[in-house]
């Protein structure tokens, strides 16, 4: 049976479809001394990155790290990977988030869908030619729907897995749970290894208008130690978790839901695994071991990094024990694609989708009329972040006309995503844009009350290091403070303030007006807000139960792109409105 006929097999079926999928590959030697050894490479978040590309620079992919991207760059290293050990030796997984991430992916989604046209997904075109052996869903799988999820599952030759997604109604898998890969060895009983596919529980929470109801998303430790049982049974003589989750045990919203980078907690709680390949963390792990409370052995794990730029190789030595194919070592490297040309193959198929969203993000929409850069967003209120305040207060205003709430303020809130966006004197294209506003968030609006809204401030400008007044400052430490990234330090518009970086985190928000008069604890306010931080993304305090009065499904990217079409210039008089400032004791940084 072949892995496509068993992944279209009713769940139910899960142990026949495992079965099923037992596809041989071409036969492994065995050594003399009963010993074989098995190679395993895994991409992760590779996020719409097929070739080495950058459509907001309209370049070629450059870093600062000399990185390179895309999946061209990883097939070349695959097949190098192949020809070395043997093709029959090696397999290769990817960990997830896969079909969001670059305008590639968006254009396929949401100017020429995929679940309109029927054209094969660029990313499913892509993983099919290189030959990938199983694919595990990510949190960005989501954010399309499921229709278009299940379109390009459909059209993947790789199964996708997903073990710890249910259905909301039965709680049976919504998705194949495992696979079982048979690598036939000459002369001697073949390898068989396992995969067990793990997604991220926060799909709940980032995607909720995408699943609730109809998925739920279950803890990853609980989910292995139910499956793993089932694989080693099934004769795995390996088992491998492909998981999209980070690993250092920490979650982003909250204890709500199970544990958000639950990697190494699998490693250490669940016997019976020999490693983790695993994404979402978008780190760079050639090689880390974690001990196995239960069994005492020690679990590898790796992460390829992001993007394409990492390519984890994983090398298993097997001997023969009691007529069973044993672990005896296993060690792993994480190789920089930078290394190695494009794969021509890929290019070329690659070429008349990506020509067509090259073309589509030059597409000019209006005319700035002066530069506008988001450099200095993260730390100053800066004009380029006022143009995606101006526009979601503007939305939701005229949204809200004739409602009962027509009467509050409408507030804004925006983060910033990018540090190197920047909107050019002159033309402003779709690439601007989506350099700006790099996320394919929805629009809502929720109500909130002053109090409320001051709390949310606080716990936003944890973003900032502690400074004495004074002291010289570091724009290098300044921000990002104890970890927290950039899309989540939001800033408001609507009202005034200040944040004063010489206090503790908590007592920092200071003078907060709207209109010239202090901010009442119990005044009403309608505050826009993205569909990811309504969800819970971040953690922010109120914002996630607060009525919500304005739901569109809007996406503020597209939203933007309406905005500077329709009025054929970006004029930073109309917006630009300093309404923040860092201070220390009442005298601004800058």
């Amino acid at each position: 049976m072949s892995s496509r006929t068993g992944r279209a097999l009713a769940v139910g079926a899960t142990f026949a479809v495992a079965l099923g999928l037992l596809a041989p590959s071409a036969p492994a030697s065995a050594k003399p001394d009963h010993t074989v050894k098995v190679t395993v490479m895994a991409s992760s978040d590779i996020h719409g990155n097929a070739l080495n590309w950058d459509y907001f620079k309209n370049a070629e992919y450059d870093d600062s790290a000399r990185n390179d991207v895309g999946l061209a760059k990883v097939s070349t290293l695959v097949k190098r990977i192949r020809a070395d050990r043997g093709a029959g030796r090696t397999l290769l997984f990817d960990s997830g988030d896969t079909i969001q991430g670059t305008p590639l992916d968006y254009y396929y989604a949401k100017v020429e869908p995929i679940t309109e046209t029927g054209r094969t997904h660029p990313m499913a075109r892509a993983m099919n030619a290189i030959g990938y052996d199983a694919v595990t869903l990510g949190n960005h799988e989501f954010n399309y729907g499921l229709p278009l999820l299940a379109k390009w599952i459909k059209q993947m030759k790789a199964p996708v897995l997903g073990a710890n997604a249910v259905s909301a109604k039965t709680g049976l898998p919504a998705y194949l749970p495992f696979v079982i890969k048979t690598m036939p060895v000459k002369g001697d009983r073949p390898v068989k290894v396992g995969v067990l596919g793990l997604t991220n529980p926060g799909v709940a929470v980032w995607d909720k208008a995408n699943v609730e109801g109809k998925l739920r998303f279950l803890d990853l430790v609980a989910t292995a130690k139910k499956w793993v049982p089932v694989i080693r049974a099934l004769g795995a003589d390996v088992v491998l978790v492909t998981a999209h989750a980070g690993d250092n045990g920490l979650s982003s919203y909250g204890s709500d839901l199970p544990v958000e980078n639950a990697s190494a907690m699998v490693a250490e709680q669940v016997p019976g695994v020999d490693a983790v390949l695993f994404g979402h963390a978008h780190q760079d792990v050639p090689q880390k071991f974690v001990t196995n409370k239960a069994t005492g052995r020690q679990v590898l794990l790796t992460e390829p990094g992001r993007w394409g730029q990492r390519l984890s190789v994983v090398d298993f030595s097997l001997a023969k024990q009691r007529g069973r194919w044993t672990v005896t070592a296993k060690s792993s490297a994480t190789l920089n694609t930078n290394t190695v040309p494009e794969d021509p193959e890929i290019v070329a198929l690659m070429k008349d989708q990506h020509d067509t969203t090259v073309r589509y993000v030059n597409q000019v929409v209006a005319d700035s009329r002066e530069q506008l850069s988001s450099a200095e967003s993260p730390y100053k209120d800066t004009a380029i972040l006022d143009y995606i305040q101006k526009v979601q207060t503007d939305l939701v205003a005229g949204a809200l006309a004739g409602t009962p709430d027509a009467s509050l303020p409408v507030l804004s809130i925006a983060a910033p995503f990018s540090r190197t966006a920047v909107f050019p004197a002159g033309p402003v294209s779709v690439r601007d844009m989506a350099g700006l506003y790099v996320y394919d968030n929805t629009l809502l609006a929720v109500r909130m009350t002053g109090a409320q809204i001051k709390d949310y401030l606080e716990y936003s400008a944890r973003y900032f290091a502690q400074v004495a007044p004074g002291a010289p400052i570091d724009l290098g430490s300044l921000t990002n403070a104890n970890g927290t990234p950039d899309y989540n330090y939001d800033q408001f518009s609507g009202v005034t303030y200040d944040v004063d970086i010489s206090k503790p985190a908590g007592q920092r928000v200071t003078g907060l007006a709207y209109q010239g008069e202090p901010v009442a604890a119990d005044r009403q306010f309608v505050v826009a807000v993205n569909n990811y931080r309504q969800s819970g993304g971040g953690g922010f305090p109120h914002v996630s139960t607060a009525p919500v009065v304005y739901n569109a499904q809007v996406e503020i990217r597209q939203a933007l792109i309406d905005a500077a079409t329709a009025a054929g210039v970006i004029d930073p008089a109309t917006f630009a409105d300093p309404n923040w400032k860092l201070v220390r004791e009442g005298v601004p940084v800058f």
